[in-house]
């Protein structure tokens, strides 16, 4: 009795340590290591490099377009290994004049979870410091239709935003095979992942 008591406190004891360690982010359910922030705000920095790397293969014209713009952002709905379910996506903005990236979640803006494209991808410029960080501060919501509007109070900028725009911010809806002309994914909003963004 004594030896199977100790055995059930043994295997008690470990379930509780491997319920510790996954709550701490130190293992999976599947048991392996857990992503830390560092290593998903790496692989959302690797998602972005590979996107904007088939942008310019699609449009080579646009990787001037990108570096002369106030910034850019990445998103992605596919790829990116924390990613559970068809919950939305994550990504990245970027502040050319600083460097500083700042990390985001996409998601739908009404209704269920359905992009309408699967592995969809995009890459948003923007071509004003305003619209910039309107998205980064505010967060972003934008219509399947094509239109955007910034979320500040209820109030805010808005801004046409088709694959080629002339206005404050430019978008480039990508499938796994190469910018999708003439797609727009289904209205989707955006806003700040505080857990990956704090402790940078």
């Amino acid at each position: 009795m004594k030896l199977k008591m100790a055995v059930g406190l043994v295997a008690t004891g470990a379930l509780l340590s491997a319920q510790l360690a996954f709550a701490q982010g130190g293992q999976t359910e599947t048991g392996t290591p857990a992503k830390t922030p560092a290593a998903k705000r790496a692989e959302l920095r690797k998602m972005c490099d590979d996107t904007l790397a088939a942008l310019y293969k699609a449009k080579p014209e646009l990787k001037a377009k990108v570096e002369k713009a106030a910034g850019y952002a990445c998103f992605s709905s596919f790829g990116i290994s924390f990613l559970v379910g068809g919950a939305g996506g994550h990504g990245l903005a970027y502040v050319n004049a600083t460097q500083k990236e700042t990390y985001m979640k996409m998601g739908q803006a009404s209704g269920g979870i359905d992009f309408g494209i699967k592995k969809y991808r995009e890459v948003l410029v923007f071509n004003d410091v305003k619209s910039l960080a309107m998205f980064v501060y505010k967060g972003w919501e934008m219509s399947g239709g094509g239109s955007a509007t910034a979320a500040a109070g209820g109030k805010g900028g808005t801004a046409d935003s088709t694959e080629v725009s002339t206005g404050a911010i430019e978008v480039y809806p990508m499938t796994d095979t190469g910018l999708a002309v003439g797609v727009a994914a289904a209205a989707r909003k955006y806003w700040n992942d505080d857990a990956l963004n704090a402790g940078k």
